[in-house]
């Protein structure tokens, strides 16, 4: 019998059993051949599925085609790829895994070279050092607003009928669902705007919309991360506040993201423990996760309910069963370009595509890489993606 923590399983509120409390994270392989998923979909996943996860979250899966935040992005709008997602479906619950759709729409937040004009809450630019990657977007009309709540909705639905156990609603990292959220981004005067409540019914609307249609048994879970706080926008009382309120409608589970537990610069653990007490929704934690000691102490504490790991999958997918089984040598991979202030302002773009560089290995059959420059993964980023691999996808 295996003691520890992360061995336990775990029952969701809708009911679902979660055979252990590893959280595979969200990652963005940006390999869909014309917004489809291929079979190299199936094979990643099968990968990760053997691995031993309980909960697998696929990468960004847009609501819209018209709407992309990144190259290679899978889009599900329609039923067109229901046999290919039902295939990736079918491996990615292989072993009684959960597998999630991750469901995504950028709002104004989508590249140039993606988007002429995007669309946002409000008619509000993109500021910071990444201002010039993004066009002015124009705010989206009260008609638009609630056709993309019903996209969620219907990607939702379209999800579940190819065999994903659950989804997960995309509300971190500056994305459309966060615009909402930030009095910054949204100063709409109607019914999505002005009051925090005005402001998160977008969100509200999305998850309601989707339980309606998918049932009380279905999975739905919310992301959100603390590096989108921001006193002039989203604060920290706004992101409990989002947490409560999602607790109280009944969703099954969120996950906090955006910092290193074992390393953290802004309480990571403390604030996880504190929303901890204050719902009873289980909390997925992700970020800075490495060592066995880290993942039992974060459950121990109950500063999580679910260990969330990104990165690390993809040069050991396996991970989860050599924690389990008693193998488990952490991996670190300190990726550099050998100058801090290069580092700092690169270090997103080439982390990202070191990531989608070793996803494509493992989707081709092969083993991942290990090395550590940045400059490589920028070049493997150019070959995936031409010049835009380059250019950095979100605004922080």
């Amino acid at each position: 019998m295996n003691y520890l923590h992360v061995a336990k399983p775990l029952t969701l509120p809708c009911g679902q059993q979660i055979k252990n409390r590893f959280f595979k994270s969200a990652m963005s392989e940006t390999m869909a051949d014309n917004h489809e998923p291929d079979e190299r979909f199936a094979r990643l996943y099968g990968k990760w599925s053997a691995g031993g996860s309980g909960i697998i979250v696929t990468g960004n899966v847009m609501v819209d085609r018209d709407a992309l935040a990144e190259p290679g992005n899978v889009v599900v709008d329609d039923e067109r790829s229901l046999p290919l997602l039902k295939e990736w479906a079918k491996v990615g619950t292989a072993n009684q895994t959960q597998l999630w759709m991750q469901l995504n729409h950028p709002g104004k937040q989508s590249p140039k070279y993606l988007s002429a004009q995007p669309a946002g809450p409000s008619a509000i630019p993109i500021t910071g050092a990444n201002r010039k990657y993004f066009n002015s977007p124009r705010a989206l009309s009260n008609e638009e607003i609630y056709a993309i709540i019903a996209k969620y909705v219907r990607t939702a639905e379209i999800a579940q009928k190819a065999g994903f156990t659950g989804v997960q609603i995309h509300g971190a990292f500056g994305y459309l669902v966060n615009q909402f959220l930030s009095r910054k981004d949204n100063q709409r005067h109607d019914e999505f705007g002005g009051s925090f409540e005005n402001r998160m019914r977008f969100l509200v609307d999305i998850y309601q919309g989707i339980r309606e249609s998918c049932g009380a048994d279905f999975a739905i879970s919310l992301k959100v991360s603390v590096l989108d706080i921001d006193v002039d926008g989203f604060t920290e009382h706004d992101l409990i506040a989002v947490i409560q309120k999602m607790s109280d409608l009944g969703i099954d589970l969120i996950e906090i993201a955006g910092d290193d537990y074992e390393d953290s610069t802004v309480g990571f653990s403390g604030f996880a423990h504190m929303i901890h007490q204050l719902v009873g929704t289980p909390i997925a934690l992700s970020g800075g996760f490495r060592s066995i000691s880290t993942m039992e102490e974060a459950l121990g504490r109950h500063d999580a309910d679910l260990i969330g790991i990104c990165t690390p999958m993809v040069v050991m997918p396996d991970l989860p069963n050599q924690v389990l089984n008693g193998s488990y040598q952490p991996v670190r991979l300190p990726l550099t370009m050998g100058s801090k202030r290069v580092d700092k302002k690169y270090a997103p773009t080439y982390i990202t595509a070191y990531c989608e560089q070793q996803a494509r290995r493992i989707a081709a059959g092969k083993r991942p890489e290990l090395y550590v420059s940045g400059w490589r993964a920028l070049a493997a980023s150019v070959k995936m993606h031409g010049p835009e691999g380059l250019v950095p996808r979100r605004a922080q």
